[in-house]
């Protein structure tokens, strides 16, 4: 709850990385409504079910369009908004669970379509709104409610998956950093294709991954998380897939295509080599 939305109550847990989250798209989309000169109904937030879907409606400030959607199914949405209205700035908002599980089997085909949306990805490795069950990023041997005796499956590396995949862009961030997600996530949405923002967004309650992720000098814990290095190429795919494979998780941009056609390009492209069948035409075909 805040003075600016006082009739919402936010159900996160004291320390979520969400709310990191939840601040760095405030930022992200100001600073390309200032930018753009666009008003803010020219921004629609897609939400799915989870802890993340309370971004379609708790933003502060004055309000983008929202769309709270059922489990796994952001990506189905958000491309039915852009077809219908190309030049709205659709954001894609999403956990592991919902994005990664049951979402999955929607991120290949955008992404050889080239949707051009951007999606910010909070993975906390559980599924924090329903109790902690394990999730597709939760690591093997890990106990939770619904792995018992230690998860059977190994963890799924997304930014790996994402580029196998061939989204066009690919990033990755902490939510303890703020400003630098702020700008990663204002670069997916000014990029005219598919692009990914995967957060690092710990589960205070149920994964508490903080001190992993942030590391721990006087417990002898190295951090996780790594800046990519300044000599990485960003246009060199291989290389990105080589640094996400790497030990460890790197934060910033490891790939973003030198050249991409959003499908919205393609779509009218399309259009334009149909021919119009006329209504005689029509009327015949459906005659016996």
């Amino acid at each position: 709850m805040s003075k600016k939305n006082p009739e919402y109550d936010f159900k996160w847990c004291p320390g979520c990385g969400d709310f990191g989250v939840k601040r760095a798209i405030e930022m992200a989309v100001q600073a390309r409504r200032v930018r753009t000169e666009l008003p803010m109904e020219n921004n629609v937030v897609i939400a799915g079910i989870g802890c993340s879907g309370n971004m379609a409606h708790l933003l502060d400030g004055d309000q983008p369009f929202g769309f709270h959607g059922i489990h796994g199914r952001t990506l189905p949405v958000a491309l039915g908004v852009k077809m219908a209205n190309p030049g709205l700035n659709v954001l894609v908002v999403a956990g592991d669970g919902d994005f990664l599980s049951i979402g999955m089997e929607h991120i290949a085909p955008q992404a050889q379509r080239n949707l051009n949306v951007a999606c910010v990805i909070m993975d906390n490795g559980v599924y924090g709104l329903t109790k902690g069950q394990s999730s597709p990023t939760t690591q093997q041997g890990t106990v939770t409610p619904s792995t018992p005796y230690g998860k059977m499956e190994t963890a799924l590396n997304p930014l790996e998956y994402y580029l196998s995949l061939g989204i066009s862009f690919v990033a990755s961030a902490y939510s303890s950093n703020v400003r630098g997600m702020a700008k990663l996530i204002e670069e997916a949405m000014d990029f005219p294709g598919f692009a990914i923002v995967h957060v690092q967004s710990p589960c205070t309650t149920y994964n508490d991954t903080y001190e992993l992720l942030k590391g721990n000098e006087k417990k002898g814990i190295a951090p996780l998380t790594y800046d990519v290095p300044v000599q990485h190429d960003p246009t060199d795919r291989e290389k990105a897939l080589k640094l996400a494979k790497a030990p460890g998780i790197p934060i910033g941009l490891l790939y973003k295509a030198p050249e991409s056609i959003p499908f919205e390009q393609r779509y009218r492209k399309g259009l334009s080599n149909a021919k119009a069948s006329s209504v005689e035409r029509l009327l015949d075909g459906l005659r016996i």
